[in-house]
């Protein structure tokens, strides 16, 4: 197993007493569409998590269904600042202990705020990243909500 995805498994052992059970792919699932095809799911059940940073200073991790696009004008009212935009590579590190493209959805190194797009609670089973682009790991949506803290939220376009 990759380092961080290990060391996301870790993570979520001790902070949630949660044993993750991480799929690695070498192909990547870099995006959504990606990730639907290596695991053989629907993209929709591919859960994204996106760093926003609200009126350029608090980040806020979305957690969208691959079917989706944030909506940032929607993630502004939710909370409650005048403008969003997408972080950058550096402020989602910062944000959150992980690099783009392997951020899980909980685990999270300093307490960023979690919205987690309703559009998931349809399903029985989503899959989130676990700390690198080719690390994956299934999860009940609700169970994810609930481990998160998020609020659910219409986050899509």
């Amino acid at each position: 197993m990759h380092e961080r995805a290990a060391e996301f498994a870790e993570l979520a052992r001790e902070e949630h007493g949660l044993d993750v059970d991480v799929h690695e792919f070498d192909e990547g699932t870099k995006t959504a569409a990606d990730a639907a095809d290596a695991i053989g799911c629907d993209v929709a059940q591919i859960a994204s998590s996106i760093v926003v940073v609200a009126d350029d200073d608090d980040p806020v991790v979305v957690v969208t269904s691959g079917a989706n696009r944030v909506d940032l004008d929607k993630v502004a009212v939710y909370q409650d600042a005048s403008d969003a935009r997408m972080a950058e590579a550096d402020e989602v590190k910062e944000a959150t202990g992980w690099s783009i493209g392997g951020v899980p959805p909980i685990c999270h190194e300093n307490g960023v705020p979690v919205l987690l797009d309703d559009t998931l609670l349809a399903h029985d089973e989503v899959w989130a990243a676990a700390g690198t682009p080719t690390a994956v790991w299934p999860i009940a949506p609700e169970r994810l909500q609930e481990l998160s803290g998020a609020e659910a939220a219409d986050v899509a376009e």
